[in-house]
């Protein structure tokens, strides 16, 4: 049996934020924005447009990758591998074993996702490779990856992880997707000193810790696990983009040397106060819809904030609008679902008080 691969650009591509926003135009003021606020809170680089889908109460679908776990595998020498290509996919190619790699000498890139394997194992041979995506197996230890200094990029998202580990002689890593697994805490990660992004969304994190070291981290995700308190954080002082969604957090706490922080995503959690934020000058995205907020304040300093999503809150107060004033490049607003939503000129007062929003919701405004 031939199992065909693709060359040159992977099958299932992320979304950009060019299409999210696009799509977002499409929508209507009626539609669940708890879709799109997760949505956008998470990594947009590991998945597929199917795993993407998100619930309303922040939790993955239940349209999960599609790969079978019953098929039963095949074998890896009845696949015909191009020694000469650089970027090979073996997608959905009901694979079982990682074996017989030894004729890439050339490959940087190398995608097994969907498949049925279930260890890591047999690529010492490939010191070139830059990306490794396993994303959607059977894995159940990042393991025999030592080989691989080389290694830039790896994804393990969607498998049976319970730890990080095993990564320690992976120093070049800029990028590690560890999505949808079973990961209790954050650790050993102290030699990933390049990594630029993290992604440990829908785990069982209870705890923020063992950060320390990754200094030139840039973005992190933690959506959808356990945790109770914003801690730990002090040492990211390159994080740009920091995403919570769907946790446990009652207070907002711990931003203060996140002074290059410009995307906060902290919807689906049980905030009650806005807070915390005096040192986050440079924020132009601030999502803390579907919380407990009774009141905008504390952030009329974000001068600097493109869009402002509270949504799914108990503003009814339209004086707390003043708030977002000093905000000239204001141009996204979500407020449905709080009392406001309720006066009939809910619009109307939104335009007026803000006259540089050019989207309520998810409806543009029509001039």
């Amino acid at each position: 049996m031939n199992c065909s691969f693709w060359i040159g650009s992977k099958q299932c591509q992320s979304f950009s934020s060019g299409w999210i926003q696009e799509k977002m135009a499409t929508l209507t003021v009626g539609e669940p924005q708890e879709m799109e606020v997760d949505r956008r809170g998470e990594s947009e680089e590991s998945g597929d447009d199917e795993t993407k889908r998100k619930s309303i109460n922040g939790e993955v679908c239940p349209q999960q990758p599609s790969t079978d776990k019953e098929e039963s595998p095949v074998d890896m020498d009845t696949i015909t591998l191009d020694p000469e290509e650089e970027d090979v996919d073996l997608v959905h190619c009901r694979i079982g074993k990682i074996e017989g790699l030894e004729v890439l000498q050339k490959v940087k890139t190398l995608s097994l996702r969907q498949n049925l394997i279930k260890r890591i194992e047999n690529l010492d041979s490939l010191v070139s490779l830059r990306e490794l995506d396993l994303y959607d197996n059977q894995i159940r230890k990042l393991e025999n990856l030592d080989a691989l200094i080389e290694l830039e990029q790896l994804d393990v998202s969607f498998n049976m992880l319970r730890k990080i580990e095993g990564l320690d002689r992976l120093s070049k890593i800029t990028k590690l997707f560890l999505l949808h697994n079973k990961i209790a805490s954050i650790a050993n990660l102290d030699n990933l000193t390049n990594l630029e992004m993290l992604e440990l969304g829908s785990n069982r994190i209870r705890i923020i810790e063992n950060l320390d070291s990754l200094s030139s981290l840039q973005s992190l995700f933690l959506g959808t696990n356990k945790i109770t308190q914003l801690q730990n954080l002090d040492g990211l002082h390159n994080l740009s983009v920091l995403s919570i969604q769907s946790n446990r957090i009652t207070k907002m706490e711990g931003f203060q040397c996140l002074e290059n922080l410009k995307e906060l995503y902290l919807s689906h959690n049980g905030i009650e106060v806005i807070e915390g934020l005096e040192s986050n000058k440079k924020l132009t995205t601030l999502d803390i819809a579907a919380n407990r907020i009774k009141k905008i304040e504390n952030i009329s300093h974000l001068t600097e904030l493109q869009e402002f999503w509270m949504n799914d809150n108990q503003i009814d107060n339209w004086s707390d609008l003043d708030e977002l004033k000093n905000a000239k490049g204001l141009e996204t607003v979500y407020l449905e679902r709080n009392p406001l939503q309720k006066d009939p000129q809910y619009r109307r007062k939104i335009m007026l008080a803000l006259p540089s929003v050019r989207q309520i919701d998810a409806t543009f405004i029509r001039f």
